[in-house]
């Protein structure tokens, strides 16, 4: 499997961006040019007043962890934003890392997202979770303690709708029966899901079931080496081949006293994640505000990536 670098755009912000959001733009055209393979982006559809849960991973966040923004911070709707960069991009894939799918009635959004991946040339790719934030479920009227079963249920739909000319579907949820929904995602099979999660039975199904990839979440993102091994034979119980899953690693940018990339450091450590099964390596760059400029930042990382994998 081809090992892939890809760049986090930033589509939150603790305040009123001065730029009007185009760093955006910059970025996206960049990151295109340079020759990243994708660009993923977060999701939150609306943020409670207990970001403190962020930080228990027994309500799906991760020790220790804190959200960048406060309960008033602005967080753009990341499939609207793949939308908005698709236009100004020819190559680079666009995905989620991750989107609160299930908080989306799930035949509106298999409808989104087949429209996005015709639009865009057959460049989206979906990574979900159940995520972490009670509050987001409350504001749309969904059961929290539900949350692994409803992005299940949204994942059935969608990959139903996507590949069903005549689509029929009956659970608790939801029945329906002589349903057209056109058009089709162009990529053969659908939108690729990428799955988030730790290495437990409920989400292992899950990735053996919908996943083109694996997004290792919590302590198992940080031992890599121990998650991969135990996530492949997880998927492999649940009668699925872990060969053509894809994992994510966090790769690390390190800068000199100056600030500047230094790109012998930066990669040093991808070889060694590689080994360890990672294929898809996500990481942060901070970009000047001249598309140019951030070009001439981010090429010489794709070119000493590449020289490696």
């Amino acid at each position: 499997m081809t090992a892939e670098l890809t760049l986090r755009l930033t589509t939150w912000s603790a305040d009123t961006p001065t730029d009007g959001w185009a760093s955006l733009r910059t970025t996206a055209r960049a990151a295109d040019m340079a020759g990243v393979d994708r660009l993923v982006m977060s999701d939150h559809v609306v943020m409670g007043e207990r970001l403190d849960a962020y930080g228990d991973p027994k309500r799906g966040g991760q020790a220790g962890g804190r959200q960048p923004t406060g309960p008033d911070g602005h967080w753009l709707d990341p499939l609207a934003v793949i939308a908005h960069v698709s236009a100004v991009t020819e190559r680079v894939r666009l995905g989620t890392n991750i989107l609160l799918a299930a908080l989306r009635r799930p035949a509106v959004l298999a409808g989104q997202c087949a429209t996005i991946d015709v639009l865009s040339g057959g460049r989206l790719d979906l990574g979900v979770g159940v995520g972490w934030q009670q509050e987001e479920y409350e504001a749309a009227g969904l059961p929290y303690a539900d949350r692994g079963r409803l992005l299940d249920h949204t994942l059935e739909v969608c990959q139903t709708l996507w590949s069903e000319d005549v689509a029929a579907y009956d659970t608790p949820e939801l029945r329906f029966e002589g349903i057209h929904q056109q058009p089709k995602p162009l990529q053969t099979g659908g939108v690729p899901i990428w799955v988030s999660g730790t290495v437990n039975s409920r989400a292992m199904r899950r990735l053996a079931r919908f996943g083109s990839g694996s997004i290792p979440w919590g302590a198992d993102a940080a031992a890599l080496g121990d998650a991969i091994p135990r996530m492949r034979a997880a998927v492999a119980e649940h009668g699925r081949s872990p060969d053509d899953i894809g994992v994510v690693g966090a790769l690390k940018i390190v800068t000199d006293d100056d600030g500047a990339i230094d790109t012998d450091a930066s990669i040093a450590p991808v070889a060694a994640m590689a080994a360890t099964g990672v294929t898809a390596f996500h990481t942060s760059v901070e970009l000047p505000a001249d598309v140019d400029d951030a070009v001439a930042v981010l090429a010489p990382l794709v070119s000493a990536f590449r020289s490696v994998t």
